[in-house]
């Protein structure tokens, strides 16, 4: 992560935009694809040379009505808007929560009491903080299951439980762009960063697309060693007691071939995991 997110991001905005889309035309021999600084200025009405200071990062701290007036030049969709603002210091995120990981035991039995679908919650780093049963036995191909974005682009066996790994990689990338509007600071978020930009080429490239959307409630489908393909839906939940963490639970339709197939992973990772009888050997 640099130190000119807000420059990097109406730079990458800009270039991802052709002079047609806004009905623009277009004149002479462009050196870089999309829109020059000056057209976005033309389109956001503001100076040219003041919006050549926010992309080089000489102006940091541009008002709400140009950062209105530059999301609707440059198309930015809600989630891309809002981590605007936030990049521009004008729309402030959440309290940061720093110093414990640690989830209530009320949310935890809350987690437990779905016995049939997988649970866990989340911080926005994608750090997974808490999980019942069944998410364990969901992510038991990981070693460990403790980061999405780590499990996407560094673990083995990323590319395998994600049936559609490309979809996955862009989402967990757009998520933790979000992520970096609320907490650039955040010391945790870009330490991540970092590490997977130097060993993972493909977060690095989509890292670098600037891409910010928050979690949707689109259908995921994973391959599962112990059980095989899985096509689940899921709803993610806000922990009003810690902001910035969310509850994310799956399910599967009921009567369909993932809910039988959830059922029996179920199964299988009890079986795994239940103590061994008073003076058994153990091995």
């Amino acid at each position: 992560m640099g130190d000119n997110d807000l420059g990097e991001f109406l730079r990458s905005r800009r270039s991802g935009l052709r002079p047609e889309e806004v009905g623009m035309a277009s004149h002479g021999t462009r050196r870089v694809p999309g829109l020059r600084r000056e057209e976005v200025a033309v389109l956001a009405g503001v100076n040219a040379d003041y919006y050549t200071r926010l992309e080089q990062g000489r102006e940091r701290h541009p008002s709400a009505q140009v950062l209105d007036a530059l999301s609707r030049a440059l198309r930015l969709d809600g989630d891309a808007r809002d981590h605007l603002f936030r990049l521009g210091g004008t729309m402030p995120g959440d309290p940061a929560v720093h110093a414990s990981d640690q989830v209530s035991p009320g949310l935890r039995q809350l987690m437990d009491g779905y016995s049939h679908t997988p649970a866990f919650v989340l911080n926005r780093t994608l750090d997974i903080l808490a999980t019942n049963a069944l998410a364990d036995a969901l992510y038991s191909p990981f070693h460990p299951a403790d980061n999405l974005a780590r499990m996407v682009f560094a673990d083995p066996a990323g590319r395998a439980f994600y049936q559609d790994w490309d979809r996955a990689a862009q989402a967990t990338v757009a998520n933790l762009r979000q992520a970096a509007g609320y907490e650039p600071g955040n010391p945790r978020l870009r330490g991540l960063v970092d590490t997977l930009g130097e060993d993972s080429p493909d977060f690095a490239r989509l890292w670098d697309s600037h891409t910010v959307r928050g979690k949707t409630q689109e259908a995921k489908r994973f391959r599962h060693p112990d059980v095989g393909p899985l096509t689940l839906s899921y709803q993610a939940f806000d922990v009003r007691e810690a902001p910035g963490r969310q509850l994310v639970i799956y399910h599967a339709d009921p009567g369909s071939g993932s809910a039988e197939a959830l059922r029996l992973l179920g199964s299988i990772h009890a079986t795994r995991v239940r103590p061994s009888p008073r003076g058994a050997d153990r091995t």
